[in-house]
C-alpha cells in the first residue's frame, strides 16, 4: 500500500481521487491548496504526490519545485483542466513523472500512478544501494596523508586502472587488504566481484578445491558440483592474501591460471576461462622463501609485476591523529554513543608507542578507550587502556 498526497482546489475533485484511489488500497491524504500541499508534504514522507496546477496562492509548478528540493526522487503526477503542450512540457521539464488533463481518464491514470510508484520505488533502492555503497567505501578509506602513505597513493592512483597484477608486502595488520580494494575499487573491473581468499586460513588438501572447485564425486565429500573462487571472481578481482603460506601444489596450479587464464575443476578434464585480475599479499619474505623451496619463483614473478610496500604504523606515526579521529568515529557509531574527544596530550602518547599490531591493534586500543575512558581520552587513559587489561 502506498501513501499518496492529493493537491487540488476542487473539493469534488479531491474527495472523487480519494474514494478511487483507496479503492486501489492506497493510503491517501488531501490538500486543498499548494501551500497547504507542501506544508503537509513536508511533514510526511509520501510515496507520491497528485497535483493540480492551477490554484490560488501557490501553483503546481512550485509544488513541484519544493518537492524537487528536498525529495526529488518522490514522483509527482500534474492535473489540470487548462492543459495544453506548452504546460505539459514545462511540467516534464521541471520534473514530473507525468501530465494527465481533466476530465480524467481513470484507466490512464491508475496506470500512470502504478508506474510512477514503480519508478519511484527503483529510485529510492538505487539511493539506499548508492549510500551503502559509500558505507561500504568508507570502511576500506585509506586515512592518512604522511610521506609513507602518499607513496602507496600515488602508486595504486597509477596501477589501478590497469589490469597489472600486484604483489603487496606488508607486516600484519597494516591495511594489506585495503590497498587491494583501493586497486578493485579504482579500476574498470570495480563493478565486478571482489573475491577475498585467505590462503593461510584454508588447509591445505582444501586449497585445490576452493580456488579452483571441484566435481561431484572428485573425493568423499564432494557430494556436488563446487564452484570455486577464480570461478566466482570472472570479470572482477580475486585477492590472494597471505599467498605465503599456499602449498607448491596449489601455487602450480595459480602459475597456470596466470599463464593461461583457464583452471580445472578438482577430478574435472574441462579447461575453463576465467577473466580476472589478480591481487596477492603476505607478510612474508619471498626471497627467502624462495631460497629455502617454499615459494616458487617463477610464480612470484608472475605475480611481482607491480610491488606496493604497506609501511608499518610505526614508519607513519604523522598519520595517528587523522587515524585516531577516523576509528573514534566508527566506534561510536558502532556503539551508538556520542564520539569522544581526545587531547593532544593523548595523540603524542600514542605516537610513543610501539605499534606491533600496526593498523588492527590501534583500532582495538581506540575501540577500548571509547568505552572505557570518561569523557574525554587524555594521556593518562591512554596509559592506563592502551594495553589489555588482565583480570
Amino acid at each position: 500500500m502506498a501513501k499518496l498526497l492529493v493537491i487540488d482546489d476542487q473539493s469534488s475533485i479531491r474527495t472523487t481521487l480519494k474514494d478511487i484511489l483507496e479503492m486501489e488500497e492506497h493510503s491517501v491524504e488531501l490538500a486543498e491548496d499548494g501551500a497547504q500541499g507542501v506544508k503537509k508534504f513536508s511533514q510526511e514522507n509520501y510515496d507520491l504526490v497528485l497535483t493540480d496546477i492551477k490554484m490560488p496562492n501557490m501553483d503546481g509548478i512550485e509544488v513541484l519545485q519544493e518537492i524537487q528540493k528536498t525529495r526529488p526522487e518522490c514522483p509527482v503526477i500534474m492535473i489540470s483542466g487548462h492543459g495544453d503542450i506548452d504546460t505539459a512540457v514545462k511540467c516534464i521539464k521541471s520534473g514530473a513523472f507525468d501530465f494527465i488533463e481533466k476530465p480524467l481518464d481513470l484507466n490512464r491514470l491508475l496506470i500512470t500512478i502504478k508506474n510512477a510508484l514503480e519508478k519511484g520505488s527503483l529510485v529510492v533502492q538505487t539511493n539506499e544501494l548508492k549510500e551503502l555503497k559509500k558505507k561500504v567505501n568508507k570502511k576500506y578509506e585509506m586515512i592518512g596523508g604522511s610521506a609513507p602513505m602518499n607513496q602507496v597513493k600515488q602508486i595504486i592512483a597509477k596501477v589501478a586502472p590497469t589490469d597489472a597484477r600486484v604483489l603487496i608486502l606488508g607486516p600484519n595488520g597494516t591495511g594489506k587488504e585495503l590497498v587491494a580494494r583501493a586497486l578493485h575499487e579504482n579500476s574498470n573491473r570495480a563493478k565486478g566481484p571482489f573475491i577475498e581468499v585467505n590462503c593461510a586460513a584454508i588447509p591445505s588438501e582444501l586449497i585445490e578445491s576452493e580456488l579452483f572447485g571441484h566435481e561431484k564425486g572428485a573425493f568423499t565429500s564432494a557430494i556436488k558440483d563446487k564452484v570455486g573462487k577464480f570461478e566466482q571472481a570472472n570479470g572482477g578481482t580475486i585477492f590472494l592474501d597471505e599467498i605465503g603460506d599456499m602449498s607448491l601444489a596449489a601455487q602450480a596450479k595459480v602459475l597456470r591460471a596466470l599463464q593461461e587464464s583457464t583452471i580445472t575443476r578438482v577430478g574435472g578434464s574441462k579447461d575453463i576461462k576465467v577473466d580476472i585480475r589478480v591481487l596477492a599479499a603476505t607478510n612474508k619474505n619471498l626471497a627467502d622463501e624462495i631460497k629455502n623451496n617454499n615459494f616458487r619463483e617463477d610464480l612470484y614473478h608472475r605475480l611481482s609485476v607491480i610491488i606496493i610496500n604497506v609501511p608499518s604504523l610505526n614508519d607513519r606515526a604523522d598519520d595517528i591523529p587523522a587515524l585516531a579521529e577516523h576509528f573514534l568515529g566508527i566506534a561510536a557509531q558502532e556503539m551508538n554513543v556520542p564520539k569522544k574527544e581526545i587531547t593532544k596530550d593523548a595523540i603524542e602518547a600514542l605516537k610513543k608507542i610501539n605499534w606491533t599490531g600496526n593498523i588492527r591493534e590501534f583500532r582495538n586500543v581506540i575501540e577500548r578507550l571509547t568505552i572505557l575512558a570518561p569523557d574525554k581520552i587524555t594521556a593518562k587513559e591512554v596509559q592506563d587502556y592502551a594495553r589489555p587489561i588482565s583480570g
